[in-house]
């Protein structure tokens, strides 16, 4: 199957009443919050999107995605190619008061004034939320190694007094 282009707004409740599917792709010049987030997008995002109703008849969207983007080492400050990939389920919601109604497998997305949300910043908030906090290789790949991670003499434990040594002159 040919993988195409996701349309950027889609109606989230009309979608899942017909029980579409989407198999597509987002270029990677459309993510450039995820771009000004790291230091480049390698490739085009595949996105996998399923529109459906559940048993309470609330309409639902999940999805997995996944993009490979080009990071910076915080321990040799050299740049190295990582994968981020994501699974999410989301279930439009008209305001802030139907948020409390919805069950907790689903995520809030809260829809605009159309009744449409934005495919392409949904997916693109989950991909840089999925981003790790301290981006580096593994500890095979890394020129600095698991042994150059400290700095300076550590002090030795026994060079402190016991503050609970006032205490021993007590019981005597």
């Amino acid at each position: 199957m040919q993988k195409v282009k996701l349309p950027i707004k889609v109606d989230p409740v009309r979608t899942a009443q017909k029980r579409l599917d989407y198999d597509g792709i987002i270029k990677a010049d459309l993510l450039s919050r995820l771009a000004g987030s790291t230091q480049s997008v390698i490739s085009d995002a595949n996105v996998n999107l399923s529109f459906d109703l559940d048993q309470r008849r609330i309409p639902f969207m999940r999805g997995n995605a996944s993009v490979d983007v080009m990071l910076t080492c915080q321990r040799c400050q050299e740049e190295f190619p990582h994968t981020i990939s994501v699974e999410f389920c989301y279930s439009p919601v008209r305001d802030e008061e139907a948020i409390d109604k919805l069950p907790e497998a689903y995520e809030p997305t809260i829809v605009d004034e159309n009744g449409e949300i934005n495919l392409i910043e949904l997916i693109e908030d989950e991909l840089m939320l999925e981003l790790p906090q301290v981006a580096r290789h593994d500890d095979d790949d890394c020129k600095i190694g698991t042994h150059n991670l400290s700095f300076g003499e550590i002090p030795v434990a026994d060079e402190r007094p016991n503050p609970f040594a006032v205490l021993k002159n007590l019981k005597s």
